[in-house]
């Protein structure tokens, strides 16, 4: 007697993604507008045009939903291409100035995701674990780009030493410095972080 082969329904599988995207999506929304405390399941679950039911079914609480939304954001921050461009250069300046450029667009598209982080700090146990994942993943590049840069001969820094120094100057914290605390445009933060990851890579020797 043959076993009965597995129901594989390609509608029901694109109807689940919508409802997942719809659930992520609202729920970025409200996260965004009102603040993660202040947001209930009720409510994206009835902004997101579903139930509650489906909605847990789905993707789950809160905390699972802004795992989900950070997740999505690493993956659309364009990090890993940013770094794969950079491993195929030979020209140190040119390195400095597409992580510039490659961590200014990732963090100008997800400063929202960030700012819904931090908001959630106080309240969620588990953000600062998130967290932590977030910036283990983008620390992870900035050290293969600190040793493509010492293969160079570009530097003289220990590896592990630049990476912290590429963390420093291309960092949210350093973009969030300049343009959200002291109101300078992306193109001149971009312009004068490169330069600062230049003098101090490039032109000077670490003790």
């Amino acid at each position: 007697m043959s076993q009965a082969r597995p129901y594989h329904s390609p509608r029901r599988e694109l109807g689940a993604a919508a409802t997942r995207r719809d659930l992520l999506m609202a729920a970025r929304r409200l996260f965004a507008d009102r603040g993660y405390a202040h947001v209930t399941v009720a409510e994206i679950a009835r902004e997101a045009g579903t139930a509650v039911k489906t909605m847990y079914a789905s993707v789950g609480g809160k905390a699972e939903i802004l795992r989900e939304i950070l997740e999505d954001a690493v993956k659309e921050s364009g990090a890993e291409e940013t770094t794969i461009r950079i491993l195929t250069m030979t020209d140190p300046l040119e390195c400095l100035g597409e992580l510039a450029h490659g961590t200014r667009l990732g963090y100008e598209g997800h400063r929202e995701v960030l700012t819904i982080l931090a908001g959630a700090m106080p309240v969620l146990e588990s953000a600062d674990a998130l967290w932590n994942r977030v910036r283990a993943s983008y620390r992870t590049s900035l050290r293969a780009v600190a040793a493509h840069l010492a293969e160079l001969g570009a530097v003289s820094t220990p590896v592990d030493r630049c990476a912290d120094v590429l963390w420093f100057c291309f960092g949210p914290h350093a973009w969030r410095a300049l343009v959200e605390d002291s109101g300078w445009t992306w193109d001149d933060a971009q312009a004068q972080l490169a330069a600062t990851a230049r003098v101090l890579l490039l032109e000077t020797i670490s003790p």
